[in-house]
Order: C-alpha cells, then structure tokens, then sequence
C-alpha cells in the first residue's frame, strides 16, 4: 500500500492556469498575427497538421520501437539495449528523431500545399502553427494529466494504478513513484520556467520555419534544410545529454540553453533571409481580413 503526499487545492489551481494558458495564448497569438499581417490562417493550421503528421503519428512511434519499446508495451531488443547502454549515442538519436522528422515536414509542406503560398509571411505563419500547436496539444494535454493525477492522488486511487503498473511494466514504476513529490512541490515558478520555456521553443521553431521556406524558395538556399536539420537535433541532443546525465544542468541552465538558441535561429533568419526578401513583386495572397 502506497502512502503519497497529498496536493494541495494551491497547486491544483495553478496546473489549471497553466493548462488554460497553455491553450488561449497559441490561439490569441494565431488571431493577433493572421489579423496584423492579413494571412490565410489555412497556413497556421498546416503548420499544426504537419507537425502533428510527422512529430506524433510518425515520429514517435518509429522513435520509441526503436529507443523505448516498453512504452509500447514491448520488449526490449537488440537494438534498443544497444541504444540505451550508450548515453552518447541514445542523446544523438532523441535529437536526430525530432530534427528530421519536424524539419522535413516543413520541407514537405512548404513543397506540396504551401508551394503556391510565396510570400514571406507564409514561413512565420508556418512556424507560428508548428510552435503553437506543440504548446496546445502536449503541453495542455500533459497539464490535465497532472491535474487528473493529482486528484487521484488525494482520493488514495493513484497507489493502485501503481500496483497495477508493477505488474505489466515494472520499468516504469520508479518514475510513476516519484510524480507525486514532484507534484507536491509545484510552484508558481514552475509555471513560470515552462511558459518561458514556450516562448523561446516557438521562436525556434519560427525560424527554423523561415529557413526551410526559403531552402524550398531557391535551389541555392536548399542547404538551410539541413542545415535545420542540424541545429534541431544539436539542441534536442544536448538536452538529451542532460537527461542521460551525461553531462549536468540545471534547471535554470536548460532554460538558458533554449532561450539563447531560440533568440539566435529566429532572429538569424530573420534578418538574414526574411528581412532581405522584398518578395521581389509577389502580392500576398490574403488581403483585407483574415481568410479560411
């Protein structure tokens, strides 16, 4: 019988908060830009839709057979074993995974639907639906569950999950014993660090957007792809090294890692690439409101 620290109706109330903020600011943020620049917000949605094709459906399934086949419900096999008795190795591949697969389906979409969208602004608008979505659909949904946790937690159900989870992933449990502590401490500067944290990933994902859309603008500019493709896995990969300790940060180190990462790869493209294109004559595609 499992005995957890109960959460207090504080903390519940502000995983709550974060969840809503984690929902409103993507799509006050997508409203604010569509109107301002007079974009089609179908471009915003493609971001989202693309994002959620390669990161979730594809992605992460090829990503935990490969790395983490008990979160599958699998066994471990050859390949994994090898992949996870080497920390160097497992921190390249959780950074490799995200780079290709978000980077390319950029590629694709800015090559197929978005191929007669030419003006610039298509290349924020993109990014500003990858980046958002991220927020929307991991983030918020990872909140509820903290929410949904933490009142199984008070009402004394959550210790039979863990019974439960003893029986059919036992690898697992250790990290299931130790949420309600974390839980118990969550604090307001917790909120703080992740929608921080948010804000500088979207600026990333922002122009690593510009750079794809102008490596599909002109056959000169195709190296920024991999050229994304590196900068994504080197960030995810040293995050990755962080969390097979093989090498130590802190909290307040990883934010800073994101934050100065995000402000260079948004503001290089954007006065590299977008700033310098005059869209050479092109007229937007979207004029007057904002268009479905």
């Amino acid at each position: 019988m499992y005995d957890f620290p109960k959460i207090g109706t504080g903390v519940i109330a502000m995983m709550v908060a974060a969840m809503v903020i984690f929902v409103v600011a993507p799509i006050v943020l997508w409203i604010v830009w569509c109107v301002k620049k007079k974009e089609k917000f179908t471009t915003i949605l493609v971001g989202a839709a693309a994002f959620f094709l390669f990161a979730i459906v594809l992605e992460k399934p090829i990503q935990n057979v490969l790395i983490f086949p008990t979160a599958m419900g699998l066994k471990e096999h050859a390949a994994s074993q090898f992949i996870n008795a080497r920390p160097v190795l497992w921190a390249f591949l959780v950074g490799f995974f995200p780079g290709l697969f978000e980077e390319t389906g950029r590629f694709v979409a800015f090559k197929t639907v978005l191929k007669k969208r030419k003006n610039r602004e298509t290349s924020i608008s993109y990014g500003l639906g990858h980046g958002g979505f991220e927020v929307l659909f991991i983030l918020s949904l990872n909140y509820l569950n903290y929410i949904i946790y933490a009142i199984m937690i008070n009402s004394g159900t959550f210790g039979t999950i863990i019974e439960q989870l003893e029986a059919v992933a036992p690898d697992q449990v250790g990290a299931y014993l130790e949420l309600p502590a974390q839980m118990a401490a969550y604090s307001a500067f917790t909120i703080f660090l992740a929608v921080w944290e948010r804000i500088f990933a979207v600026l990333f994902h922002t122009g690593a957007s510009i750079m794809v859309f102008y490596a599909c603008k002109d056959k000169k500019t195709f190296w920024l792809y991999p050229l994304a493709i590196l900068l994504h896995t080197a960030l995810d990969g040293v995050l990755g090294l962080a969390m097979a300790n093989v090498i130590s940060l802190s909290d307040i180190q990883i934010e800073a890692i994101i934050t100065v990462t995000g402000v260079l790869i948004f503001f290089g493209s954007y006065f590299l690439l977008y700033r310098k294109d005059k869209d050479r004559g092109i007229v937007p595609e979207s004029q007057g409101n904002v268009i479905l």
